[in-house]
């Protein structure tokens, strides 16, 4: 079974002080997260954003 993911926004503070924190498969995490990032925090879509995102990332502890 592949390794849970995690991204928390409490990591990287933000003037929202957003503490959503997603966990799950890398893909579903990667997905959301660009999905929040781009709705939430007002962040333009592109590739750059979501490797920024994905270096992000820490094994889920749940």
């Amino acid at each position: 079974m592949a390794q849970r993911k995690s991204i928390d926004c409490r990591d990287h503070p933000s003037e929202k002080n957003c503490s959503l924190r997603i966990s799950g498969p890398e893909q579903g995490v990667l997905d959301a997260a660009m999905q929040h990032a781009v709705s939430a925090h007002g962040h333009k879509s592109s590739p750059e954003l979501r490797e920024q995102l994905k270096s992000m990332l820490k094994d889920a502890s749940d």
